[in-house]
């Protein structure tokens, strides 16, 4: 019996996802068959989809489709690029991808309430790197060039989102987060990336809701029109992605799962 539904979600209705047997749900301007979930009808930020990526998509399931599950599902998300696996593997065609796709909830999770990506490293940036991208940090602190103990989750979001920005958004997490947070991503240089999680209906309700109130507060501060450019047009992803690293880890009793990226050309 399948116990586990995950939800992929993208922005362009790609034929190869039809075949890995995951829920399909479309974010943005595109249209998409009739065997895809969509964001527009219900409750939802599909207007602000450009700046929110998946989130739009998460937040209309938070809204609107969470509530009728059972509280004995596992339900996930992943992305048109990024899926979840069995077990690592090298995912090299679509035949590779097929066969190694995560499709029900294995025996080990039992000890486990929620499921993250396992890490990526923001450590080692390129010297010219930092100087030209983390020049405000530099000016603040020049050990930063040396050292590596200092090439923090922060200072990579300075260097590619805006410097100060993620120092801003957290002055608006709920108290109990906030000072933990904050020390959370001075003092890491690695986080689960992608928004991509699982987990059952209670932490995931308890998940959004902290997640979509720090935002919507953020929201009051950056606003969407003047986020411009690749690094901060998706601010609200790249907080997002922060966040959860941070928040599952704390909040829930995690296990850090197998994922590839994939792009069928």
């Amino acid at each position: 019996m399948k116990n586990l539904n995950i939800f992929c979600v993208t922005n362009v209705p790609y034929d190869y996802l039809n075949n890995l047997d995951l829920k399909l749900a479309g974010v943005g301007k595109n249209k998409f068959p009739k065997n895809y979930y969509t964001c527009s009808k219900g409750k939802n930020i599909q207007r602000k989809e450009i700046n929110y990526s998946e989130l739009t998509f998460h937040y209309w399931f938070w809204k609107n489709k969470l509530n009728k599950f059972n509280n004995k599902e596992w339900i996930g998300f992943c992305q048109k690029r990024r899926f979840w696996l069995k077990k690592k593997s090298k995912i090299k065609t679509i035949k590779d991808l097929e066969k190694n796709i995560l499709k029900n909830a294995p025996k080990k999770w039992r000890n486990y309430n929620s499921v993250i990506c396992k890490t990526i490293s923001v450590s080692k940036p390129k010297t010219m790197k930092i100087i030209k991208r983390g020049w405000k940090n530099l000016i603040k602190d020049p050990d930063i060039l040396y050292n590596k103990k200092k090439h923090s989750i922060k200072l990579h979001f300075d260097m590619h989102h805006g410097h100060g920005v993620l120092d801003k958004a957290i002055k608006f997490i709920e108290k109990k987060d906030r000072e933990e947070f904050s020390k959370f991503v001075e003092n890491n240089d690695k986080f689960n990336p992608h928004i991509m999680f699982i987990s059952k209906k209670k932490i995931l309700s308890k998940w959004f809701r902290d997640l979509f109130k720090w935002l919507f507060k953020c929201e009051k501060i950056f606003g969407l029109k003047n986020l411009k450019g690749y690094d901060q047009k998706r601010l609200y992803a790249y907080l997002a992605e922060r966040y959860l690293s941070f928040w599952f880890k704390k909040h829930t009793k995690y296990i850090e799962w197998d994922w590839a990226f994939f792009e069928k050309k």
